[in-house]
């Protein structure tokens, strides 16, 4: 009978992720560049190192995500777009389940309440919903560190010497591998704090760190990553502050999460604070408090937080619980949960998020249907999903890969383009297109509009596609309206190398 409730606390768990995965709107915006990195492996059998996409400066691609875009490139040749999916309920799967697996080493025996666990599935829904993210990755191998972390406290050090060997695959996966790095040093300034000895950890981040070179690009990658992960990111959403302006009405799942694990914690130090035993694990209060400032101040690493907390303060909730709720609503709250996820199953069809409101699919199908070339000036988000569909005929203005391909003043030449602030026109006069696609809900649209030598030849309800008021044709073909249209032709593309 036990073993039968765990199989379905973890079938619930799994229908849980997927349905995070399946209720995405759209794919994520820089999946298009990360299936371009992997066909550059798989079919041209080299990392690309050098930018051909847009017709910007650039500087070297230092791609610190090729190894996910090989992935995904893969998965999406030989199973498919719900494959990409698929793959990410799984990755958030193997999340949870080393989480619990974390959770048993920590001397707690039933790591299974679901009271507990819908919470942190439901922290994660908004930041994690757009199939396929390469940061996963980085999530999953944090736990997996936090995992050997945890073991070496249980007296198995020897399995530390796998962290540098995973840092190699991390780091050719994801640049968050930083987090990994850092999690060591955490490790080891909590074991020294509890005064145990902390050298085999100090080792193990030495040869974590050396193993870092092991890259296409050797130690100037290093380099590339630091300042990667520590630039300013002022003008794009995943990296504002939790409770900054843009960001207060958003993650309200992932607020009240942080605020419950907040006062479980200060109700559990209240009601135990006279054992010593509850501060005596330096590590865990140091790694709370360093996530939790990471989620304040990024919301796209908020999952750290979420993983931390559900590994280390279970053990608190279910000493809470046990102690004020009767066993019985530990079996009612799984068949309430069970219910509700064949409900929400019962009703979603599983499909392919074609996210007609935040992709312009028919302006791209209008460009390339009436042969129009050039170069295209489109916000960065959508810059990779142009040049996946047309190029080579077309050359994008740039796109997100930011960091890794463009000098720092593009994005900023972009914001004030499309705000209309102060020289917004300097972009069309330092990198002029030939073409531009416009979200219609930016002031820029109005001001091209009341300008000649700009031509507004397509419009939907959310973009418009302007030419060179020269270059304006008589007639064009439109695109078709048909949504399935759309979505079987999403993936395809005229990019060969």
């Amino acid at each position: 009978m036990k073993n039968l409730s765990v199989f379905i606390f973890f079938i619930i768990i799994a229908i849980l992720v997927f349905l995070i995965s399946a209720n995405a709107s759209h794919f994520d915006f820089d999946l298009w560049a990360r299936l371009i990195a992997g066909m550059g492996v798989i079919e041209g059998h080299h990392v690309l190192k050098s930018d051909f996409l847009s017709y910007t400066p650039t500087h070297v691609w230092y791609d610190h995500e090729y190894g996910s875009g090989v992935i995904f490139y893969l998965i999406l040749k030989y199973l498919g777009a719900y494959g990409l999916i698929l793959f990410q309920a799984l990755l958030l799967f193997c999340i949870f389940f080393i989480v619990i697996r974390i959770i048993k080493l920590r001397k707690v025996e039933q790591p299974y309440n679901l009271l507990f666990w819908l919470f942190p599935i439901l922290a994660l829904a908004e930041n994690l919903a757009s199939p396929i993210r390469c940061h996963v990755f980085s999530f999953l191998f944090f736990t997996v560190f936090l995992y050997i972390l945890e073991l070496s406290r249980n007296g198995k050090t020897k399995l530390l010497y796998l962290l540098p060997v995973l840092t190699v695959i991390w780091n050719n996966l994801h640049g968050g591998v930083v987090s990994g790095i850092g999690l060591i040093v955490l490790y080891a300034v909590g074991t020294f704090f509890e005064k145990n000895s902390y050298k085999h950890l100090l080792i193990t981040c030495g040869l974590s760190f050396a193993a870092l070179c092991i890259n296409p690009w050797g130690y100037e990658y290093i380099k590339f990553l630091f300042m990667a992960n520590s630039m300013h990111r002022g003008e794009v959403a995943e990296w504002w502050g939790l409770f900054s302006a843009h960001q207060l009405i958003n993650q309200i799942p992932f607020k009240i999460f942080m605020l419950l694990a907040v006062v479980l914690e200060i109700f559990n130090i209240k009601k135990y604070g006279t054992d010593k035993n509850i501060f005596s694990d330096k590590i865990k209060w140091l790694v709370l408090g360093v996530t939790m400032f990471l989620a304040l101040q990024h919301v796209k690493l908020l999952p750290f937080f979420v993983i931390t907390v559900s590994t280390f303060c279970y053990e608190d909730f279910q000493r809470i619980v046990e102690s004020v709720l009767p066993k019985s609503v530990k079996s009612i709250s799984m068949i309430v949960v069970l219910a509700f996820c064949l409900l929400c199953l019962g009703g979603k069809k599983f499909d392919i998020p074609l996210g007609e409101a935040s992709y312009p699919h028919r302006e791209v199908e209008f460009i390339k249907i009436n042969d129009l070339k050039g170069n295209i000036l489109v916000n960065f988000g959508y810059g990779s999903f142009v040049s996946y569909k047309l190029y080579p005929h077309n050359l994008i203005y740039m796109d997100g890969r930011y960091e890794e391909v463009y000098n720092e003043d593009m994005v900023p030449l972009l914001k004030k383009f499309y705000l209309v602030n102060d020289g917004w026109d300097e972009v069309l006069r330092k990198y002029p297109p030939d073409i531009m696609i416009i979200e219609k809900f930016y002031p820029v649209y109005k001001t091209l509009n009341e300008l000649s030598e700009w031509s507004n030849v397509y419009e939907t309800e959310n973009f418009i596609v302007y030419v060179k008021s020269k270059d304006k044709k008589k007639n064009y073909i439109l695109p078709t309206n048909d949504k399935e249209y759309y979505k079987n032709t999403l993936f395809d593309t005229s990019l060969k190398l």
